[in-house]
This record gives C-alpha cells, sequence and structure tokens, in this order.
C-alpha cells in the first residue's frame, strides 16, 4: 500500500510541474500573441486595398500592357509556398497547414505531382522538416525566416517567388497559410499569388478607366512587385499572430486538463491513504484481541 500512495505521489508532483509548465507557456504565447495581433491589425486593410487595386488595375488594362506577372500559361511547374510555424505545442496548427497544403496539390494539381513537377517553399520550420522528410521538392532558403521576422527577411522569399515566375521555372503560384481571426479561431487559406488574379466583372458593369499618372507601365513596373511583396508579408504576419493565438489556446487547454488530473489524483490518494489506515487499525485490533484471549 505505501508502494502504491508513493507512485499516486509522484505522480501528483509530475502533474503539478507540467501545469506550471503550460501556465507559463500560456502566459508568454499571450503577451507574444498583443505583439502579433496589433501588427496584422494594422497590416491587413492597407494589403487588402493594395490587393483590390492592383487585381482592378490588371482586369481593366487593355491588351496592349506588358504584365509578365499576370500572364496565364498552361499550368506544368507548381509553386507552393506554405507558411507554418519553428515550434510545435500549438494544438493541430501546423498539421492543418500541411494537411491544406497537400489537399490543394492533390485537388488542383494531381498530374503535376505525379511528374515531379510541384515544389514547395515552406516558411517556418515545421513545414520545412514535414515536406523534405516525405521527399517533396524543398526550396529551403527561406524557411528561417522567423528566426527575424522582417519585412525584408519575408521580400526575399517574394522575390525569388517572382523571379522565378518571370523566368518561367513556375507557371502558378499558390500561397496557403492561417488567417487570423482571434485567439481561437483561425482560418486556413489557399490562395492565388501569381499570375495576379483578375477580378471577375459583374454582368452588366462598366470597365472601369483609369487616369494614370505617371504612365500605366511606370505604374506597373513600380506597384506590382511591392505590392507582391506585401501579400507574402501579411499572409505570414496572420500566420505568425495565428500561431501565438493557437498556443495559448492548447496551453489553457493543457492546464484545465492537468488540473482535472489533479483533482482524481487527489482523490485516488485520498482513498488509497484511508484504505492503509484502515488496515492498520484493524491489524491493530486484531492484535489487541490476539493478546486478550
Amino acid at each position: 500500500m505505501s508502494g502504491q500512495l508513493k507512485e499516486v505521489r509522484n505522480r501528483i508532483k509530475s502533474v503539478q510541474s507540467t501545469q506550471q509548465i503550460t501556465k507559463a507557456m500560456k502566459m508568454v504565447s499571450a503577451a507574444k500573441l498583443r505583439r502579433a495581433q496589433d501588427a496584422i491589425i494594422q497590416m491587413r486593410p492597407y494589403s487588402q486595398k493594395l490587393q483590390e487595386m492592383l487585381s482592378n488595375i490588371v482586369s481593366s488594362v487593355s491588351g496592349d500592357v506588358s504584365m509578365p506577372l499576370a500572364e496565364e500559361r498552361i499550368t506544368e511547374r507548381v509553386l507552393m509556398i506554405a507558411v507554418t510555424s519553428d515550434r510545435g505545442l500549438c494544438g493541430a496548427y501546423n498539421a492543418n497547414v500541411i494537411k491544406l497544403t497537400r489537399q490543394v496539390i492533390n485537388e488542383k494539381y494531381p498530374e503535376q505531382f505525379k511528374k515531379g513537377n510541384v515544389t514547395i517553399l515552406p516558411i517556418g520550420k515545421k513545414g520545412f522538416e514535414f515536406f523534405t522528410k516525405l521527399g517533396y521538392n524543398v526550396v529551403s532558403d527561406y524557411w528561417n525566416i522567423f528566426s527575424n521576422l522582417s519585412f525584408e527577411s519575408v521580400r526575399g522569399a517574394a522575390v525569388y517567388a517572382q523571379n522565378a515566375f518571370l523566368r518561367k521555372e513556375y507557371d502558378r503560384i499558390e500561397l496557403v497559410y492561417s488567417q487570423f481571426r482571434n485567439a481561437a479561431t483561425q482560418v486556413f487559406t489557399a490562395e492565388a499569388y501569381l499570375p495576379i488574379p483578375k477580378v471577375e466583372q459583374k454582368a452588366g458593369a462598366k470597365n472601369v478607366d483609369f487616369i494614370y499618372e505617371p504612365s500605366m507601365d511606370e505604374l506597373l513596373l513600380e506597384l506590382m512587385p511591392k505590392i507582391l511583396n506585401t501579400q507574402v508579408y501579411k499572409a505570414v504576419l496572420d500566420a505568425n499572430a495565428s500561431e501565438h493565438g493557437a498556443r495559448m489556446t492548447s496551453m489553457d487547454k493543457a492546464s484545465e486538463n492537468a488540473g482535472e488530473i489533479l483533482k482524481a489524483l487527489k482523490i485516488s490518494y485520498n482513498r488509497a491513504r484511508q484504505a492503509a489506515i484502515t488496515t492498520e487499525l484493524t491489524e491493530i485490533v486484531s492484535g489487541a484481541a490476539a493478546l486478550q484471549g
């Protein structure tokens, strides 16, 4: 019985230590989430308006203007930019990003995948390790962006994707990431990156005739790369906030579960202790009765 009590005591100490760790990680994630949330909330309206403006311009220009980044080609080679995290312990966050990436490949590009023409550009250590382990074609230069998250570091990955598209190394590029809604909600999204998608004109709608200053060619040459860089940066900021939100939620749930386990263990410990006391009393009484007899 004493061995059983010692085992339960050890388990209680172990669960208490784990609970302290999960509570600490929750507090750290909450502090990081605040900064990450402020960054994406400030960035999102600007980025969305830029993307909307670019899509409208691409949709309304005539055929004379050269727009290599909006050129539609037969899809033979595909690049998937998958944004995961560097660390785990954030629930199913990384698994969901990877699952969506593979789902998009299986549904939209199965023939290209069979031919080995699908390449992954992972941003985040977890995605890099997973796709490398499974033998995918992986661009391994940009997975550690989160170690020094800044616009310049993200811009390197975006510029690589744009230059590779212009060199016709890839005919289509897609971006897979998690949109941040709140600490408990992330929306896993796959969106077209290149060629620049056009806005579908509604039936009966008139084409908008923009006035450009300076010329349209100069404006597009200057605007397109900047807007595309901003699009990737916004996705990375979204993913960063989503990661901390998912980890905070997971650690909060883990702390609650540890509390429930502690309650059950303490009940088991008290029952075992009472059983041991009862056994000892019974032995004392039996010994006393035997002496009297």
